[in-house]
């Protein structure tokens, strides 16, 4: 229906990318809000405008502590009503609806189908798969998680998830005892022990965003298989899915005509196994640890960061998450080895820090501005200075400096632009190709509306393999 809008507004929520994204549902032309207020305004001369037709609004995943966002979603509107999922109560609203677990035919019967079995074929004892099933409390996602875990595993795998069991943990600790039973930490054979390092990768990304498998690619080809390609990229991802720790969405395409074309394909994670995912990245010590993954909100950087003056960060895969209240004001950090660097971002304008001139050994960078309109990028004459950068994609971004500064990039092979203003960057280019761009293999530009033809430099890019355009009709 037509009336039905949906909109998620998970633990950091942003309310003006939220009315945003209504205004969109229904195919009107997104304003650009300068304050809550005047989002919620906006909105409430949308929903009148609907007229008497009856309208509901789902908040889906509601935190603690945003009772009073859902507030201001109140609108005195004929037969307009509100639904809000939470994880837990708020006393405050007069109606709530306790969604109750599973029973235990219907948990019996997904656990059946997550972890493959079939009835009354299956070679574990039924009393087994029977303790199990309980001991996941009739939770649809524990049932999920831990049947695809142990779907395919020998019976001796089984049996030692069970002497391990145990009662009354949160759901979290109920996935973490089941997937942690191993000594590598997740259920996967040694020649598939490479996709933990693609499950704990996830967890750079900010929750309830489709991640683009583009990223997927570039940093897990970079980082643990570079001499694989983009299809076993793929593959692994596919597996995650049937483990039910990721949830693979492919847009559909005609083979014939598209090859190995994953710009518009994303890979999603239930938040619990998001916050699984970061549980495991941070068991070391934050200076040893592999991946560090780094949340901010406004401008409280965390106590280590503030203090680590003295210490190296030796993690190979570096995350920063800010929301619209960050200023762009960096503190110095020391992060030497770091080979993949993921940098996301809700305000209009962003500046690559300072820090990563010295990221010598970096190979991957991502930047993606999760805000509803493109935002100026400052600072890209950084990468200028880091002789091993093999592969960009810029999400969201403008780039007007580019023309003006040509940044020499010998070593990149692979840039990916995503619904990037880089007009200007483009047009008026005086990059030499020949030498700038000598090792460019791969150029991906999708949605950058404003490129009205494609740069002339491209011609004197002499190993350039693979040329995608893709623009909206």
């Amino acid at each position: 229906m037509d009336n039905i809008f949906f909109v998620n507004v998970s633990k950091t929520p942003n309310l003006k990318v939220m009315v945003q994204k209504l205004f969109s549902h229904n195919g009107d032309e997104c304003p650009e809000f300068q304050s809550d207020e005047e989002a919620i305004n906006h909105l409430e001369q949308l929903l009148n405008q609907i007229g008497p037709k009856p309208i509901l609004l789902i908040l889906d995943d509601v935190w603690p502590g945003s009772e009073s966002l859902v507030e201001k979603f109140k609108f005195d509107i004929p037969s307009y009503k509100i639904v809000v999922t939470s994880r837990t109560a708020f006393p405050r609203f007069r109606f709530r609806y306790n969604l109750n677990p599973l029973n235990h035919e219907d948990a019996m019967k997904l656990f059946y189908h997550s972890a493959s079995l079939q009835d009354g074929s299956s070679y574990i004892p039924e009393e087994d798969i029977e303790k199990i099933v309980r001991g996941c409390g009739g939770l649809p996602i524990a049932l999920k998680v831990i049947g695809g875990s142990l779907s395919g595993q020998l019976p001796e795998v089984w049996h030692n998830t069970l002497t391990r069991w145990s009662d009354g943990h949160s759901i979290l600790n109920l996935i973490l005892r089941c997937l942690l039973v191993s000594k590598k930490s997740l259920e996967f054979s040694t020649d598939k022990i490479i996709l933990k390092d693609y499950f704990l990768n996830l967890g750079s990304f900010p929750e309830d965003q489709k991640i683009p498998v583009t990223d997927l690619i570039d940093i897990c080809t970079e980082l643990h298989e570079p001499n694989k390609d983009d299809v076993h990229v793929i593959a692994n991802l596919h597996e995650l899915t049937t483990r039910n720790l990721a949830s693979l969405e492919m847009t559909s395409k005609d083979a014939s005509k598209v090859n190995n074309y994953y710009n518009e394909d994303f890979i999603t994670q239930h938040d619990v196994l998001r916050d699984l995912a970061i549980h495991l990245c941070s068991r070391e010590p934050i200076t040893e640890r592999e991946r560090l993954i780094v949340d901010i909100n406004g401008n409280n950087l965390p106590e280590w960061w503030m203090e680590q003056e003295q210490q190296l960060i030796n993690a190979r895969l570096l995350s920063i998450s800010t929301d619209e209240l960050f200023s762009s004001s960096w503190c110095n950090i020391q992060a030497p080895k770091v080979e993949a660097l993921v940098l996301n971002f809700h305000t209009r304008k962003y500046t690559i820090p300072e820090f990563v001139e010295k990221m010598v050994k970096l190979k991957v960078i991502i930047v993606t501005n999760y805000g509803f309109f493109p935002a100026e990028l400052s600072n890209f004459q950084l990468l200028n200075s880091l002789p091993n950068l093999k592969r960009i994609r810029l999400e969201k971004v403008s780039i007007p400096s580019l023309c003006s500064t040509p940044v020499p990039l010998r070593s990149l092979k692979k840039i990916s632009l995503f619904m990037c203003n880089i007009g200007q960057a483009f047009g008026n280019s005086t990059v030499q190709a020949s030498d700038s761009l000598s090792n460019l293999m791969e150029i991906n530009i999708d949605y950058c509306n404003d490129l009205v033809e494609l740069p002339a430099w491209l011609c004197e890019v002499l190993h350039l393999k693979k040329t995608q355009y893709h623009q909206l009709s």
